[in-house]
This record gives structure tokens, sequence and C-alpha cells, in this order.
């Protein structure tokens, strides 16, 4: 990336997620507006220019990001006092042994060097293990200096720049609203691979969204259901109990029935400034994309602006909910989808039965419920997995604010929220990653880098393994070798193989750029999920082996394909068997 400092470099998401801040606005999700604005419908003049001043509102921030790690250079060397020589020498001795880090990586994954070939199998062997030990040294030595360094009672240079910088987005992301508050809190949830400072920072966003005054909210409800709030609603509550970047929800209730129910509001003007944001960000990407040949971002663009009408459409957003029930409803999981009251529904006014739960990490509630993490964890990456691999049919967008919970019969119940962003996976991309995902739980290297190499990543292979697993690499070669789905020195938030996973992202960092530019669609989307559920998990604890929950259902879904295609009753009962063998292993 341009700012070429290490808090870019470090992080691979980190530097096409400040990117993404730009092509986001191609989602043009929406943008809040205070007024009340009523925009001539064939008009794009005034929400383009009202699109344009946010995109240079972006531009000038990215500058001043860039300019403030310049000066953070300069500034190092010429403050001279004893606290900031040590942290800048610490940091130097960070940068070296980063640097032996990736030098020990590479010697590890190297297996087809002239040196390797030339030896017996027996002294090859023990020359992995040599190499393997030199790695996980290098990556302990790493994860020390780094806690030494946050020990210090004086901030370093770096701390400083990386709070700086993502203050910056903060303030931006408030001031722009809609898209930018959504993409502000996707870079949130990727606690594995951009600086904690950024995580604390930006985790603000979700408490922290716009909120329609309550005239407004009245005057999108009469326009879209034809009638006066109380005429619609008893007790309805003026006072929002949630709000998003797209819209808000009230609590109200149903004059026939008096059952509760859950209002979700669009804010006023955003179907109006949403077009305007798609065509001015949509021509700053293209002008990135046209300045930077060696990157390609104009693939935010293309993804991500088809969505934007299907997520203001909260009809759509009522029929992707009734889907997904059906689907929940024929599994065995127990996850909750709130009932759709389509008679106080439109495109800008989604009414749903109230349904009762906390957020999935809320620990505090989470304790007092009585209910197990390991449970929840468990329940929670099932649901979304069986949509993944048996469905097709997937929520692109499971923060915590969308998955609540509680108690029943002292087991945790799920209930799912927000149903406006499905991503619809074809069969032939469906299997692949199922494929994939089967070779990583049962630790196949031959199978992963085929399955890989069958969408399109050749030699980031080891990355992309370890960006769908928040694991190293290195440890899916240990349990080859061992049959087990876990390392025998797994550590679930280890310093060390955070250091090695940024490792690989370090080596791989410009083809993982042009890989994002090249994967299938559907994997986009796909690993924006698996960062939502990741953050989720790790705030439970890591309690369950979510890696195993992936595979069971990634394995069930490679069986049901071969199942189909198989063509005599010999090789029906082979898969059979092979899966058998699979679920016992599991168990």
């Amino acid at each position: 990336s341009i700012i070429g400092t290490r808090a870019i470099k470090r992080s691979t998401v980190f530097s096409s997620g400040i990117i993404a801040l730009a092509g986001g606005a191609s989602i043009a999700k929406c943008q809040q507006q205070e007024s009340s604005h009523r925009y001539n419908g064939n008009s794009l003049f005034v929400p383009t220019l009202e699109a344009s001043v946010r995109a240079m509102r972006l531009a000038r921030t990215a500058f001043l990001i860039v300019l403030d790690y310049e000066l953070g250079k300069i500034s190092v060397l010429q403050e001279g006092g004893k606290e900031e020589v040590e942290l800048a020498l610490l940091e130097k001795e960070l940068e070296e042994k980063e640097r032996k880090l990736k030098k020990a990586q590479i010697e590890y994954a190297s297996s087809k060097s002239e040196e390797n070939l030339e030896m017996t199998p027996e002294d090859r062997k023990v020359l992995k293990v040599k190499q393997k030990h030199r790695m996980q040294d290098a990556a302990n030595d790493l994860a020390k200096a780094e806690e030494k360094l946050t020990s210090m009672e004086v901030v370093s240079t770096k701390s400083k720049l990386h709070r700086k910088a993502a203050r910056r987005l903060l303030d931006l992301c408030r001031q722009n609203g809609g898209v930018y508050i959504k993409v502000g809190q996707h870079l949130a949830n990727l606690d594995y691979l951009i600086p904690g400072e950024y995580i604390e920072v930006l985790s603000s966003l979700y408490d922290e969204a716009p909120q329609s005054d309550y005239n407004d909210v009245c005057r999108v409800i009469e326009e879209e259901l034809n009638g006066k709030v109380d005429e619609l609603f008893d007790n309805f509550v003026p006072a929002p109990i949630a709000s998003a970047s797209l819209a808000q929800v009230h609590v109200a209730f149903d004059k026939k029935t008096g059952k509760k129910l859950a209002v979700k509001i669009q804010h006023a003007g955003l179907r109006e400034t949403s077009r305007g944001d798609i065509f001015a960000v949509t021509c700053v990407v293209r002008v990135i994309d046209s300045l930077f040949t060696d990157f390609t971002f104009a693939w935010i663009v293309d993804e991500m602006a088809p969505n934007l009408p299907k997520e203001l459409d909260f009809t759509l957003e009522g029929a992707n909910s009734e889907r997904a029930a059906k689907h929940l409803k024929k599994s065995d999981l127990d996850c909750i989808v709130p009932r759709v009251v389509w008679d106080h529904s439109a495109p800008r006014v989604l009414t749903m039965e109230f349904e009762e739960g906390f957020k999935a990490t809320d620990i505090e509630s989470i304790e007092q419920s009585g209910l197990k993490k390991h449970d929840i964890a468990k329940l929670v990456s099932s649901v979304f997995n069986s949509q993944v691999f048996l469905s097709s049919f997937v929520h692109c967008d499971p923060h915590p604010g969308n998955i609540l919970l509680r108690n029943k019969n002292g087991k945790p119940q799920m209930v799912l929220l927000d149903h406006g962003l499905y991503k619809e996976i074809d069969d032939n991309f469906r299997i692949r990653y199922a494929e994939l995902w089967k070779s990583l739980m049962l630790a196949d290297l031959k199978g992963i880098e085929e399955s890989c190499y069958a969408m399109g990543i050749d030699k980031a292979y080891p990355l992309f393994s370890a960006m769908l697993t928040a694991r190293p690499y290195d440890e899916i070669i240990e349990r080859s070798k061992t049959g087990s789905f876990s390392a025998s020195n797994a550590a679930p938030d280890s310093q060390a193989d955070k250091a090695v996973i940024r490792g690989y992202a370090q080596q791989y960092l410009s083809e993982i750029v042009i890989l994002l530019g090249s994967l299938p669609r559907q994997m986009l989307l796909l690993l924006k999920m698996n960062d939502c559920l990741r953050h989720i998990d790790f705030a439970l604890g890591s309690p369950t082996n979510t890696l195993v929950v992936a595979g069971k259902y990634a394995s069930k879904a490679v069986y049901e394909n071969d199942r189909k295609k198989a063509t005599t009753v010999g090789s029906r009962f082979q898969y059979w068997l092979s899966y058998v063998k699979v679920c016992f292993r599991i168990q």
C-alpha cells in the first residue's frame, strides 16, 4: 500500500480495508440525511453533489493518514529523549525479528529446493522439524518483543500513529454516515489482522449509529403505509431501541392482536442520495484503478453496487427472512427468524413480531442466563455454516447486533435479525468451497492446494487458509502428521500465532490484493461473514473448534454432491462409507 509503513504492511486485509472505504461508498448503502429534503426522482445533481463532498472527505482523510505516518518517521529521528530512543530501538528490533520470522517461514514452507531433493526422506524429515522449531522460535521472539513494547508506560510512536489514524477514520465514518459506518464496523471485526488501536477506536461505531428525527420517522411511515402512525399501530414508542446505518427500529403493538412488534424504518433521504453516492464514488474508484496499475480496485464497485437497491428495499429483506426461516425449520438448529407482518410493511418500512434476546457478545447476560459459551459458539457457527454449505442462501452480515440469544430449557436459542444482505451461492462454487473446508478440517494438504487452485488461488494458498481459519498454516501441516483436529500447541489467542499469520500476509501481500480482484464474487461476502463470526467467537473466548463445525457441514455437502453423481450402488456405498468415517472422527 502507498503508506509504506508497518502499520499497513502488517495486514493485507487492513490495506485493502482502507481501499474498501473508498469502494464501500460505491455500495452506497446510504447516507443518513439530517434534513428532510425531497429530491426530484429524475435528478441526480443534488445527490451527486453531496456524494462528491463525502468522497472529498475520504480523499482528505486518506491524505492526512499518509502524511501522519510519514511525519511520524521523521519525529522518531528528531526526538532525543531517553524513553523515545529506547522505543525507537525496540521498534527497530521488532522489524528485525519480523524479517527473521519471514525468512524462517519461507524456509519451512519450501519443499522443492535442490537441497531438499538431494536428501534422504529421513534427513528431510529431520530438517523440517528443525525449520519448524526455528519458525516457532522466531514467532515467539517477535511476540515477546511486542508484549514488551505494549507493557512500556510510554506509548510508542507507532501506537500513537495507529490511534491517530483510527480516530481520523472514526471521524470520517461519523461525518459521512451510511456505508462508511458499515465499513468501519467491518474493520472493527478484524481482530487478528489489524493493530489493536483500530479495533478499540472503531468498535465504538456499533454503539453510535445515527438516529433519525421522530418527525422524519413518521413521515416515512405515512408515505410508505398511507396512514398516520397512531392509525396503524398502538403505543408506538418514539425513541428507537436500535439504530444502524440504514434504518432504526421502534417498538409498537398490533392493533388487532396486541402483539409486540419491531418496526424498522429507513432513514429519511437514503433512497434518493444513494444514487448520487453510486455515481460519484464509482468515478473516484475508477480513477484510482487507472492510476495504480499494479492493483485492481474496480471489483469493489462491480461487486457491491448491485446490492444497494436490494438492501434499500425492505420487502426483499422480508422475503429473504422467510426463505431463511424455511431452511432453518428443516434443520435441527434452534434458530428463530422474526415473522414479517406484511400488512404493515413496504420498501422503506418492515414490521416484524418482536423477539426477545441479548447480543451474542453480551458476556454479562450470557453468564446471568446460565448458558454455556461452548453451546452458544457451536450454535452460531452451525447456523451460518448450514446456510453456506447446505442451503446456498447465506446471511452475509452476522455482526453481534444481528444475533440475539435466549435460554430455552437450559440450551441457547438464537434469533437471527437483519436479512437485507444475502448471497445466493451457485452449486459449483459451493462444492469447491466445501471441498476446501473439508480438506482444512482433515489437514489434507494436497486437497487444500487443489481446492485453492480450483478457485484461482496459487502460491498464496497458505495465507488464504490462514485467513479462513485464523490459524497459522504450519498448524495444518502439523495436524496432517498427527491426524488431530487441533494442534498440540494450539492456543486460540496466541500472540505468536498472530505473528505467524501476519508473516504470511506480508509474504503474499501483492498477490492477495490481486487475488481479491479475481476471486469468485461469492467469496468476497463469505470472507466478510467469516470475519464477523470470528469476532463473535473471540469475544466468547473461542470455546469450541469452529473449524470442525464448518468441516462437518462441508463434509455433508461434499457427500450429498458425490451421492448425486454416483452411477452405481458400489460407488454410492463408497461415498457413504467415506462420509461415515469423517462423522466418526468428528464425534
